[in-house]
C-alpha cells in the first residue's frame, strides 16, 4: 500500500491520540528518573575515592545495580516487571503500565550521566569549598550541581531522546502511543502511510527536543 494523503487524513485522530500517549508516558518516566535518579548519580560521584562521603561499600553496591538494570534490553525489562506494573499501577497495558518500565529503564541511565557531568569538575573547587568550611550538602548543592548543570541538561536531553525509543518499543506489548499505533496499523494491516507518518513524528520530535536541549545547555553554561 502506497503513502495515501487522503487516508493520513483520516487517521489524524488515532495519530493525535497515540502522539500524546507517548508525550505522557515518557513526561511521567523523565520526572521519575530526574527525581531518583539525581540523587544516585551524586551519591556514586561522592561516594568514591578521595572524596568527602567515601564509602566503597555504597559506591559499589550503587554501581552493581545501576549496571545491572542497565544491562537488561528494554523488552526483556518490559516483561520482567508485569508483576511490579500489576502491583503499582493495576494493569499491564495503557500508557501509564509503560510508565512503570520506563522510569525503571531510564533511572540508572540518567544516574549514570549526572556521574559523568560530576566528574568533569575540577576537583580543586571542591577542595577550595571544604576548606572554606562548606557542609556536605552545601557542596553538593552549591558546587557540584552547579558547576555540573549544563552537563546535567545535556543528560536530561538524552534521556528523554533514548525514553522516546523506549517508548515506541513498549508500543509492541500494548503499551500505547507512537509505537503502538504503528505496529497495529502499519506493520499488521501493512499501511504504509501510517508507518511513514509515524517515523516522521517520531524524527521531528527528536530534532526538537535535542535543538532545544543543545540551546539550554549551552544557556546555563558559564564556563
Amino acid at each position: 500500500m502506497a503513502f495515501d494523503f487522503n487516508h493520513l487524513i483520516e487517521l489524524i485522530p488515532d495519530i493525535n491520540t497515540a502522539f500524546l500517549q507517548t508525550i505522557y508516558m515518557i513526561g511521567i518516566s523523565l520526572i521519575i528518573a530526574i527525581v531518583i535518579g539525581l540523587p544516585i548519580g551524586v551519591l556514586l560521584y561522592v561516594t568514591d575515592k578521595e572524596l568527602f562521603w567515601e564509602n566503597r561499600l555504597v559506591q559499589n553496591i550503587l554501581g552493581f545495580i545501576v549496571n545491572m538494570v542497565r544491562s537488561i534490553p528494554f523488552i526483556i525489562l518490559l516483561v520482567a516487571l508485569i508483576p511490579l506494573t500489576k502491583t503499582l499501577v493495576g494493569t499491564t497495558i495503557g500508557p501509564t503500565a509503560a510508565s512503570v518500565s520506563l522510569s525503571v529503564a531510564a533511572i540508572p541511565f540518567f544516574a549514570r550521566i549526572v556521574e559523568t557531568a560530576l566528574r568533569e569538575i575540577d576537583k580543586g573547587v571542591i577542595e577550595a569549598a571544604i576548606a572554606a568550611g562548606a557542609t556536605p550538602w552545601m557542596i553538593i548543592k552549591d558546587v557540584l550541581l552547579l558547576e555540573a548543570k549544563s552537563g546535567i541538561i545535556s543528560g536530561i536531553t538524552l534521556t528523554l531522546i533514548s525514553l522516546i525509543g523506549f517508548s515506541a518499543m513498549a508500543g509492541t506489548v500494548g503499551g500505547g502511543g507512537i509505537g503502538d499505533l504503528a505496529i497495529r496499523f502499519g506493520y499488521y494491516r501493512y499501511d504504509n502511510t501510517i508507518m511513514i507518518a509515524t517515523v516522521v513524528i517520531l524524527i521531528v520530535l527528536v530534532q526538537v527536543i535535542q535543538l532545544l536541549g543543545d540551546f539550554i545547555s549551552k544557556a546555563v553554561d558559564k564556563r
